[in-house]
């Protein structure tokens, strides 16, 4: 299997299985002399780890990170990091009534077409499971950008659902197991997953991702485009099914004069009037906060018998048992934050190979 790596200069390859001993990820090009420990990457894998609520699957995996290689005495060497974390809670006997049958919404079908195998239990690498190591990944990349780009993600709509943006509060964010930045919100959610998690059916979310403090200059035009790239490592994201970078597809209902970001200069700096864009134009980060937003689809293992196919060509029903979410979207929120992470992190090393000098402000 090919195409397990992201990035070029900041160059991410993951490995490993949902039911396997264990994932992992490898982690190359990051710059000499960044600070780093498992401690800088703990944080982020708790955000993501699952079992933290009854709205998320009940796996439990404490998902605690291991440095192998690539740091010493704090402090990456530029030689390649690699990472572990170890599976302790496998189920693998919860797939046996599947290892025959395609469950569909999964890539079970895709998988075999295309190898002619596939790992049955907990779907092998087109687990969600995987995530788990981009999220190590964009925590070291997190370390490389330093403090002054802050990634933040909320979850704005779970299945018919949206917040209300006119009470957006970021510290809401923390204080609730969706990453809702609405506090009304919060509980309407709750009744409404709960409802669907009883009834062993599943729902979907869009995820919201903002980069506040990236300096203008990172990306290129045509084919190193920051949007292209950031949408394409989002669009790479399980279950993910469709990507928007500023206004997105809401910009084709504004005329030019609404969807123009004004500009000025005031006390000899320039400053924008709106941020339409997200915060790209032409491929390149304007300053302004980068803005992108992701839709999940909802979790194919559902308890409701769904009409499929055997390997063997019978026609069959099949209802997927075990442990799932019933909203996948809300452990994406920490997903998409190392994806925008990781991929701001690459721009910026390529923006100084290109052109000499780091646009960060000293």
């Amino acid at each position: 299997m090919s195409d397990n790596s992201f990035g070029h200069l900041f160059r991410v390859t993951t490995w490993g299985e949902s039911h396997g001993p264990a994932i992992g990820c490898v982690v190359d090009g990051c710059p000499p002399r960044v600070p780093l420990s498992e401690a800088d990457i703990q944080p982020w894998l708790d955000l993501r780890r699952p079992g933290q609520s009854k709205f998320t699957t009940q796996r439990q995996e404490p998902d605690s990170v291991e440095i192998l290689s690539g740091v010493f005495e704090g402090q990456t060497t530029g030689t390649p990091i690699s990472l572990l974390i170890r599976n302790v809670d496998q189920r693998s006997r919860d797939y046996g009534d599947i290892a025959q049958r395609y469950r569909p919404g999964h890539a079970d079908v895709a998988y075999d077409l295309k190898y002619g195998i596939r790992d049955y239990r907990g779907g092998g690498r087109s687990s969600a499971r995987e995530t788990a190591m981009r999220v190590a990944a964009g925590a070291v990349a997190r370390q490389v950008l330093g403090a002054g780009v802050r990634i933040r993600g909320a979850l704005v709509q779970v299945g018919t659902h949206r917040i209300d943006r006119a009470r957006w509060d970021w510290d809401t964010v923390g204080d609730n197991p969706f990453f809702c930045p609405d506090p009304e919100m919060v509980p309407v959610w709750e009744e409404y997953l709960g409802a669907v998690r009883k009834a062993g059916s599943s729902v979907g979310a869009v995820v919201e991702i903002v980069a506040d403090g990236v300096p203008p200059g990172l990306g290129a035009p045509i084919y190193g485009k920051l949007d292209s790239d950031l949408a394409m490592a989002l669009m790479s994201i399980n279950a993910v099914k469709g990507v928007e970078i500023g206004d997105g597809f809401a910009a084709a209902a504004l005329s030019g004069e609404e969807n123009a970001d004004p500009m000025r200069m005031e006390d000899g700096r320039l400053v924008f009037g709106a941020n339409h864009a997200g915060g790209v134009l032409g491929g390149i980060s304007t300053g302004q906060p980068l803005v992108a937003r992701f839709a999940v689809k909802p979790t194919s293992s559902i308890l409701t018998p769904v009409p499929s196919v055997t390997r063997g060509g019978e026609n069959v029903e099949v209802s997927t048992r075990g442990r799932h979410d019933p909203c996948v979207g809300i452990r994406a929120v920490p997903v998409g934050e190392a994806m925008m992470a990781c991929v701001l992190a690459d721009h910026l090393l390529r923006h100084r190979g290109q052109t000499g000098h780091d646009p960060r402000p000293v």
